[in-house]
């Protein structure tokens, strides 16, 4: 299996010494088609990381074989994400793609911020998924 990903890129957060909310976002596509599009639509949100209030940081990844991308983000709990969620931009994207496929998420405290621990867990989960 082939998985690619983006560098870490921190948010505003990205130095907190509290425990921190790590979520991962599957979609898989229903056709190969789609996949460029969801891809470049995650980059898009990428660039508005560095001011998300609450972001720690966020990968992005896509395995192209099986059609899947998302995200591994890091918050600094549950309002920021939920705040993310509800931003325009998401919301679009959303509503464009759910109907192209399949989204599965996941969430997990995790103690620090440490993006090795974090991305190990959640790669760990990505392989089994």
């Amino acid at each position: 299996m082939l998985l690619l990903r983006t560098r870490w890129s921190p948010g505003p957060d990205a130095g907190t010494d509290q425990p921190v909310l790590v979520t991962i976002t599957d979609y898989t596509s229903n056709t190969h088609r789609d996949l460029p599009g969801i891809v470049r639509a995650g980059l898009r949100l990428r660039r508005a990381w560095p001011a998300l209030d609450g972001a720690v940081g966020v990968w992005l990844w896509t395995i192209p074989r099986q059609r899947r991308a998302g995200s591994v983000a890091v918050w600094t709990g549950t309002e920021a994400l939920r705040r993310f969620v509800g931003l325009p931009d998401h919301v679009a994207i959303m509503r464009h793609y759910h109907p192209r496929g399949r989204t599965r998420s996941t969430r997990w405290e995790h103690a620090t911020a440490d993006p090795a621990g974090i991305w190990s867990d959640a790669h760990r989960q990505l392989r089994q998924a």
